[in-house]
Parts: C-alpha cells; sequence; structure tokens
C-alpha cells in the first residue's frame, strides 16, 4: 500500500480451450507483469485455468485433474512473489463440481470462493456442471495436497485491509454477495466473471459495477473472459472494469486478440471514511447465524509505486466530457433556480434585490434570479440589480455590471459607496490613507447595508451571492458580503461557477449576453476594494490566498473523504503535475487550512442557501464545526 492505496490488476488472458498447462503459463506471465508493476492483489477470468467454453470436458477426469496440476505449478512459480493471484477453476468435492476461484499467495492456498448464483439463462447450462456452493458439505476442502477454506462467506483479511469474492452472475444476482461482505469489511470485491457480449451489455455492466461499487463504498473488480474461448453460440471480448465509490476508474479494451492486463489502484482510505459517515454500515446487523471466515495474509505497508490512476484536478465536476460537463451545468442551474422559485412561491415574496458587480459570483446569482421569476412568471422588472462603485471599482467591472443588467430588461440602479464610506471614516476616526482591513470589510458592510434597506423599501428579499469556496476560506466579510435572505451560490465552488457561465453563454444566452459573460469570465477575480489611478485591477484574489481551482481541490478531498493534508498534497501533485510543483502546493495547502479551520464563525450564521452536492458548508445540514477550534492543520 502507498498512502492507503491498493494497486490492483484484473487480467484477461489469451485461452486454449481445455489446455490448463498452456493456460496457467499465460497466467504465470500476466502475475510477473503485473509485480513488476508493483500489483498487490491481480485477478482473472471465470475458470480461466480451463478455460470457460469446455462445456462437458468438464465432467472428464483429466481435465479436472490438468486443472489441479496447472495451480500446482501456479503455486509453485510464485512461491517467492508477495502479489496476491485470483484464478478461476473447476473443483471436485464429493460428488459435485464447483466453480470456484483461488485466492493464492507465496505458494499457499489462502482460500477458495465457489459460485453461488449458478446461470442458466442466455444459452448457458451452468447447473449441467455445477453445483451452487450454498449445497457444500464443508467449509473446507483438499486442494493441491493442502486443507484449505472452502466457503463464499470468506473476508480475507490484513491489518491494513481486506478482500472478498464473488463470481459472474453473483453481480447479477438479487441479493450480491458482495453486499454483505462490504459490510463483513471488505474493502475491496473481485469479481470473476464470463460474461458475453450482447447489445448494451456493457452499458449495462457499467451500471452494475459503479452501482454496486457505490452501494458497498467498496473498490470493484470485475474481469471477464476473452480472446480464445469459443464463439459457437457467444462471443468474449475481454471485458474489464475497476470501480472505486461509483466510479469507474479503469477498464479494458474490448474485442482484443492478445492478452490484457488493467491496472489501477483503490483507495482504501476513501472507502473507510466513507464507511465511517454511512448510516447503512453504521446501522448494519447481520444475521445471528451468520459467519465469516477471515483468513489472513501479509502485505507491505508504504511500498511505493506510480500512481496509474487519473486524479480529476475539478472533483466537483467529476467529468472532463463535455457533453456530461453540459448537462452537468445544466442540472446545477436547475436547482439554484428552482430552489430560489421555491423560497419566493412559499415567502409570497414578488421581488427580489441582487448586487451586481461585474464578478463571477453576482452574475450567475443575477442569472439564476431571472430564470427564478421567469419560471415564476414575475416580472424582471420586479428584479432590482444595483451596481454600487466604490474606491477600486473598474469601469472594466463596472459597465459589464451595467450592460449586463440592461440586456436582461431588469431594474437598475447606481448607488456610489464613495461619500457614505467617507462619512463612516470621519465618524470612526479611521485615516482614509490607511488600507487596512477597516478600509476594505466598511466597504462590503456599506453595500449590504444599501441592498437590505432596499429590499426593506420593496418588501423583496436580497439574493446572496457569495460561493462556496469564499466560504470556506472565510474571504468574505462578516455581516458584510456574508450575508443575505437566500444564498443561491453558497453550494457551487469558484471552480464550477465558470464551467456554469461558460455553459449559459453557450446554451441559454443571446449573443450580446454571451459576450457580456464572457469577458466577466476572462476578469481576474478581485473584490475590488483597494484604488488605483490607472483604473485597472490591482487587488487580484487568487494572488493573495491562492488558485481557487487549487482550494476546491483541498476542500472537495477534505471534506468528501475525510483526508488530511500529507494525502492531499499526495493527490494534487498527481491531478496537477503539469501546472504546480509540490511547495508550491504545500504552500497554498497550508493557507486553506488555516483559513478552513478558523473562519468556521462566518460559516456558523450563514443564511439559509441551497446544497448542490453532497459537500454543504451550512451548518444546518452537512458541516458541524466549532468556531474555536484550536488547530491550524489536519
Amino acid at each position: 500500500m502507498y498512502h492507503s492505496m491498493v494497486k490492483v490488476a484484473a487480467a484477461i488472458p489469451k485461452v486454449k480451450i481445455g489446455d490448463c498447462k498452456s493456460n496457467a503459463e499465460e497466467i504465470y506471465r500476466s502475475i510477473v507483469e503485473a509485480d513488476g508493476a508493483g500489483v498487490e492483489i491481480i485477478c482473472f477470468p471465470e475458470l480461466s485455468i480451463t478455460s470457460y467454453t469446455c462445456g462437458d470436458l468438464l465432467f472428464n477426469s483429466s481435465l479436472l485433474k490438468a486443472s489441479e496440476e496447472a495451480l500446482t505449478y501456479l503455486l509453485e512459480k510464485t512461491r517467492n512473489l508477495d502479489i496476491i493471484s485470483i484464478v478461476g477453476m473447476p473443483i471436485k468435492s464429493g460428488n459435485r463440481l464447483y466453480n470456484t476461484a483461488v485466492v493464492l499467495q507465496r505458494g499457499n492456498i489462502l482460500g477458495v470462493v465457489p459460485k453461488t448464483s449458478i446461470s442458466d439463462d442466455n444459452g448457458r447450462y451452468e447447473s449441467r456442471w455445477f453445483t451452487s456452493g450454498e449445497y457444500a458439505d464443508n467449509q473446507e476442502i483438499t486442494l493441491a495436497d493442502k486443507i484449505v477454506p472452502f466457503v463464499a462467506n470468506i473476508v480475507f483479511t490484513s491489518r491494513l485491509f481486506g478482500f472478498s469474492v464473488e463470481l459472474g452472475e453473483d453481480l447479477w444476482s438479487v441479493s450480491p454477495p458482495s453486499s454483505r461482505l462490504a459490510t463483513a469489511g471488505a474493502h475491496l470485491i473481485f469479481n470473476l466473471s464470463a460474461s458475453n457480449e450482447l447489445v448494451g451489455r456493457q452499458m449495462r455492466r457499467h451500471i452494475l459495477v459503479s452501482e454496486q461499487s457505490r452501494r458497498c463504498r467498496c473498490g470493484y473488480v470485475f474481469v471477464s473472459s476473452g480472446f480464445g474461448e469459443s464463439s459457437t453460440d457467444m462471443l468474449f471480448a475481454s471485458s474489464a472494469i475497476v470501480a472505486e465509490g461509483g466510479d469507474i476508474i479503469a477498464e479494458s479494451q474490448r474485442f482484443g486478440f492478445e492478452s490484457q492486463l488493467v491496472v489501477s489502484e483503490i483507495d482504501i482510505e476513501r472507502i473507510s471514511n466513507e464507511r465511517l459517515r454511512c448510516d447503512n454500515f453504521k446501522n448494519y446487523r447481520r444475521e445471528s447465524n451468520e459467519i465469516f471466515l477471515r483468513p489472513h495474509f501479509e502485505t507491505p505497508d508504504n511500498k511505493q509505486f506510480t500512481i496509474s490512476r487519473t486524479i480529476n484536478r475539478y472533483p466537483f465536476l467529476n467529468s472532463t466530457n463535455e457533453t456530461d460537463t453540459d448537462a452537468f451545468c445544466n442540472d446545477i442551474f436547475d436547482i439554484q433556480a428552482n430552489a430560489l422559485a421555491t423560497r419566493l412561491h412559499n415567502a409570497n415574496i414578488k421581488s427580489a434585490v441582487v448586487g451586481v458587480s461585474g464578478g463571477l459570483d453576482s452574475t450567475l446569482a443575477l442569472l439564476v434570479t431571472v430564470e427564478a421569476f421567469d419560471r415564476l412568471q414575475l416580472p424582471r422588472k420586479n428584479i432590482v440589480g444595483i451596481t454600487m462603485p466604490g474606491f477600486g471599482t473598474t469601469s472594466r467591472t463596472k459597465n459589464n455590471s451595467i450592460d449586463l443588467m440592461a440586456a436582461l430588461e431588469i431594474s437598475t440602479r447606481k448607488i456610489s459607496i464613495t461619500n457614505s464610506v467617507l462619512q463612516h471614516f470621519e465618524d470612526i476616526g479611521h485615516n482614509v490613507d490607511t488600507h487596512d482591513i477597516t478600509y476594505e470589510n466598511s466597504q462590503a458592510r456599506e453595500r449590504t447595508q444599501i441592498l437590505m434597506d432596499v429590499a426593506n423599501q420593496m418588501n423583496a428579499i436580497v439574493i446572496g451571492t457569495g460561493d462556496m469556496s469564499e466560504l470556506a476560506l472565510g474571504w468574505c466579510t462578516y455581516c458584510g458580503d456574508q450575508m443575505s435572505m437566500y444564498g443561491v451560490n453558497s453550494g457551487v465552488p469558484k471552480t464550477l461557477i465558470k464551467f456554469v457561465l461558460d455553459w449559459l453563454s453557450r446554451k441559454k444566452a443571446d449573443s450580446r449576453i454571451s459576450d457580456i459573460i464572457s469577458d466577466i469570465i476572462d476578469t481576474p477575480i478581485s473584490p475590488e476594494l483597494l484604488p488605483d489611478s490607472n483604473d485597472t485591477i490591482v487587488q487580484k484574489t487568487e494572488e493573495a490566498i491562492g488558485p481557487y481551482e487549487l482550494h476546491d481541490f483541498f476542500l472537495y478531498h477534505l471534506l468528501r473523504f475525510g483526508y488530511g493534508s500529507d494525502k492531499i498534497s499526495f493527490l494534487a501533485q498527481k491531478a496537477f503535475s503539469d501546472k504546480y510543483k509540490k511547495d508550491v502546493i504545500d504552500k497554498w495547502l497550508e493557507i486553506f487550512m488555516k483559513r478552513f479551520l478558523s473562519q468556521q464563525f462566518k460559516r456558523s450564521c450563514m443564511p439559509d442557501g441551497i446544497g448542490i452536492f453532497d459537500i454543504d458548508l451550512s451548518p444546518r445540514s452537512n458541516l458541524r464545526l466549532p468556531s474555536d477550534i484550536s488547530i491550524k492543520r489536519l
């Protein structure tokens, strides 16, 4: 394991029907290749030693003998290897034949798992040859001159994690064995399968594997037979899928003619932390007669290896496909607009006030408000957009805000805060040339006062514009832009606001509005609180606190999976390897941790706002933290 990750492999060897010796040699070649790549557990398809399509050859004693000899060969050849191998073979016990998975390591058999769901559909006749493992008389068998565990309820256990095995149709059954194996402590499930190709079946495999890994909060490795199996009535086309917590992280190329090795890593820490939060795991009650064997295995801790899986630098988005991204942004916008429409309807409010700065957040908040009013068939003129230029406001942002409000045909007001803030400085005895936190926060609080008072005049609500990233970092003024009457952006991180605005400009806006949005996206992120004689933005947020793409990455992995700084840094280095060096990542991570842990007081009294993701900073829903945390880093 490395950073609590286990490197796994799904191997699809070319097979020769009934040629156990040749098949074992091909299996061994895959084991050696995987071991050289740092793989800790490798899984092969169903009946990989004999081939799945032997048919009535399975009744032949010579084939069964050759199968056991092939297993003995593999035990001998892997005697000095730490890698755990899971191979498929038929095993005769008493008067019955079982379809099994044999788990071996360093020349020893750790256990044998019989298939329980015997399939007779879609041209299969497994019951002709095999008996379900549910009917096994004993929990031990003699195999390769060794007495070994023989039962479906096995959780192979080490000090660090556990894994279990199911076979083929077990996954497709009404109650897959993996469901109870996961609650018994299996972090990984390996499925040895022989799933033939039919139109649409690969899509169904994706759904089954991803959803079972999500439901069981586990890593799931599915591997099916490939080239060399008989095509008499069915085609087997090398399907392998590796999933973790509902996400498919690796898969094979189907319809290939050569052996394949699909390698990836499963994050045990993610799985363990998710289960701590999951009521289904905390409250699961096992049947009193349900017993699990727990053979022990060894795996080295902190064995370094190269991470092969892709780490998404935009984890909230969870997709790099443009079609999926557009659908994702559509969902975000729909949730925001419908939530606001519901609040307006329930509170019998017909008007809204939005502070429009010409920045990302206020642009999205305004567009959401317009959409909500359109859906409720309320006049857009009932929306009052207020631009409030101050000491640092540039003509670029001011013009964009005015042009956007005009294009959307809402009511527009321009209220300068300069004189009122100067009066405030005089009242409290603050030097106007001292550009400190008082200088900046006074402007934010004055703007909020204007919005609130205008809303009072109109019996309206103030729409909050602040986003999730700003709340996480505390990059907002307490009782200033931190406050509103309903926060439509509070569940959306800064990086996704850009994605949503880009989608809106392409899909929902006319050319004039699209051009304005595009320029807003290209404008540096700034609170524009410090003056500049050249009418340029001098106060750039990301220069002060760091790139939002990093902070959103840190936030996601901290709250979604409960990772500490070392693990988050490790993942960020992989995700942003072409953009940021380790020292840069660690610098901004240090700032993120300090700000996140010290700014809870701003989140503890945040206004109502719609949650968008599993991660939410509202103290009423998904985040419970004290405001006076002592530690500065996790």
